[in-house]
């Protein structure tokens, strides 16, 4: 019972984990030598905006524990730093773009100083209520944020193929990012505090500081996926903070893997691209993921990949056997 908590299994665990994504990341990278077409090729750059997502809400609920409602109003804002910061102050993307992480983690920690020592559904409003009063501000700000008119964001390039590959090399410096957070003593004690708060408590861990750091990175992980996808699109709305986004970014995590480095980038890819597949189908697809969660949830706590890794583990308990009777 005691040995999945030691300090040696969860290295072992993570680095298992970090080489299976990295070879997610390097698959991202060879796919379009056989994809071609501009539409996929866009449908792939905004998969891997939600696997940054992904990655950003699961180290807060699936590592920490916590579960906050705001990722995509963190998104907006980071999407809005870099807009705003360009639209009326004429600002470079260079410096933008870093702004992108900076305004939503200090914003983070400032929050999550606030709220993070409630847990549960009070925490879960909490994120909720600050993501609507986040985007209803923005929403009627018309004369500083041109409200639902959009606003423009300059671009980094004109090329699709330049902007897939700026979307891969962002995506696995936020997935090698929260690799390393979780490898260092921080990542140690947010496992600590999700398994037993009170145990980690006791044993002198500062359970509200180590949480509002994990909140931090999670607020500066989706800002700058927001801010990078707003020089994408090149246009920025308040719709990128309603709730029905962060819902979509949970269905992916709870899919792909909670509490796992790999499972955000299986879920956010195959999620995507399969509601882009069911779009002509009406608004099923949302029934379809829905379902889902639900059936993920409730039967398969780590998603594809723990029903991936149940699978290889008993194919190999099988193979002594059969080879004994061979």
């Amino acid at each position: 019972m005691g040995v999945p908590s030691h300090p040696n299994f969860l290295r072992s665990k993570l680095t298992h984990e970090m080489r299976l994504s990295l070879a997610v990341l390097a698959l991202l990278a060879l796919l379009p030598l056989a994809i071609s077409s501009p539409y996929w090729l866009g449908v792939l750059i905004v998969s891997m905006y939600f696997a940054m997502l992904s990655c950003g809400w699961n180290l807060l609920a699936g590592y920490a524990g916590q579960f906050s409602l705001a990722p995509a109003a963190f998104a907006m804002l980071g999407a809005y730093t870099t807009g705003l910061l360009a639209w009326h102050w004429k600002v470079p993307l260079w410096i933008g773009l870093p702004m992108s992480i900076v305004v939503p983690g200090l914003i983070g920690l400032v929050l999550g100083r606030i709220v993070l020592r409630l847990s549960g559904p009070y925490l879960a409003l909490t994120t909720l209520s600050f993501a609507e009063i986040v985007r209803l501000v923005i929403y009627n700000s018309i004369d500083f944020t041109r409200g639902d008119q959009g606003l423009n964001v300059p671009g980094l390039t004109d090329s699709r193929i330049g902007y897939y590959y700026v979307f891969v090399a962002a995506l696995s410096a936020v997935t090698i990012g929260v690799f390393c957070m979780l490898r260092s003593p921080i990542g140690r004690f947010l496992l600590a505090i999700r398994d037993d708060e009170i145990g980690a408590a006791s044993r002198g861990i500062d359970v509200v500081r180590a949480r509002t750091w994990a909140f931090l990175a999670s607020c500066a992980i989706c800002g700058f996926a927001g801010g990078l996808y707003g020089t994408f699109a090149q246009l920025v709305s308040p719709e990128l903070g309603l709730i029905a986004q962060t819902g979509i970014v949970i269905a992916m995590v709870v899919i792909g893997g909670m509490g796992t480095l790999v499972g955000p980038l299986i879920g956010a890819l195959l999620v995507y691209v399969a509601s882009e597949m069911l779009r002509d189908v009406g608004n099923v697809q949302m029934i379809v993921f829905a379902l889902l969660v639900i059936v993920f949830a409730r039967f398969f706590r780590e998603g594809l990949w723990g029903l991936a890794r149940e699978a290889v583990a008993r194919r190999r308990q099988a193979s002594p056997g059969a080879a004994k009777e061979a």
